[in-house]
């Protein structure tokens, strides 16, 4: 009986006790810190315990947002410049997706406007083709509705000029119905 009474007692003090240090999120991705036998925990991307309240939140590194997104700037910055060039090889990875699509973009010559941002939204097949039209996902408010019609033509006729992609197989195989999301910022200095 008093073995009984001791250790639940051990028990409440020891919940007691993991239930005063505040759970903490480590804010460095578990890729980049050491993992050791001596640590006070498991080394595992992320671990839970029955002592501790609250949701399990992993801790993994993911290079990439879970759909791809890629800003295109008409003009880009001195430093981005090399972002912009053209792959002189089959596409391997997402930076040589991204370099290729930014080669690709022809803002329009006439009906356009300074500081003008839209947004699509599309995916690639296995082949390097687009599945289906660009989806229209923003546009700069209060812009007419011609002037939009024309970026988004600009838009559509750019890709289209580019395609298809030449993936290698591994990458067409990865990017394959995966949603990728597109800003246009037209940053030329336009009527000056």
């Amino acid at each position: 009986m008093w073995r009984g009474i001791l250790v639940f007692l051990l028990l409440a003090i020891s919940t007691v006790a993991a239930d005063a240090q505040p759970r903490q999120i480590n804010p460095i991705p578990f890729s980049h810190e050491p993992c050791s036998v001596l640590d006070y925990r498991p080394c595992t991307p992320y671990y839970c315990s029955p002592l501790e309240h609250g949701p399990c939140i992993p801790e993994i590194d993911y290079p990439y947002g879970q759909n791809l997104q890629l800003t295109i700037e008409s003009v880009p910055a001195e430093a981005d410049r090399a972002k912009y060039r053209k792959p002189d090889h089959d596409l391997d990875t997402i930076g040589d997706l991204f370099a290729e699509l930014r080669t690709c973009w022809s803002p329009p010559p006439d009906n356009a406007r300074a500081g003008m941002q839209m947004a699509v939204r599309f995916s690639f097949n296995k082949a390097g083709g687009m599945i289906g039209p660009p989806q229209l996902t923003y546009a700069t408010a209060g812009v007419p509705a011609d002037t939009r019609t024309t970026y988004l033509n600009a838009i559509n006729s750019s890709l289209k000029a580019c395609l298809p992609l030449k993936f290698t197989s591994g990458l067409g195989g990865a990017l394959a119905g995966r949603p990728i999301a597109i800003r246009y910022v037209d940053n030329r200095e336009l009527g000056k």
